[in-house]
């Protein structure tokens, strides 16, 4: 794991369980105060979370030219994941759901 740096490992780490804390917070409150679409939000998270571990994964491997299929991968989930946050985000800009 000589690829990074350790602050740079500190930063990608911290993201990652900050993505994952979010996730399930979001979710919580979507439980919690019945925000349906926040349910979606929380779900559409994952993809950008899934591409954050393949990048994780190709550095703890030293960026293995075997392994180069995860860059393409994480390309792949960030878009799907940008896209999905997107489309959350519209669908609860649009529905203005008035909460109390």
């Amino acid at each position: 794991m000589h690829e990074l740096s350790f602050g740079t490992w500190i930063i990608h780490i911290s993201s990652v369980v900050e993505w994952i804390f979010t996730i399930f917070v979001i979710l919580k409150i979507s439980k919690y105060k019945k925000y349906n679409l926040y349910f979606w939000l929380s779900l559409a998270m994952v993809p950008n979370l899934i591409g954050a571990m393949c990048a994780i994964t190709w550095h703890i491997y030293d960026n293995q030219n075997e392994l180069y299929g995860l860059v393409t991968l994480q390309g792949i989930f960030t878009f799907i994941g940008n896209s999905t946050l997107a489309l959350a985000s519209f669908t609860i800009f649009k529905k203005k759901e008035t909460y109390e």
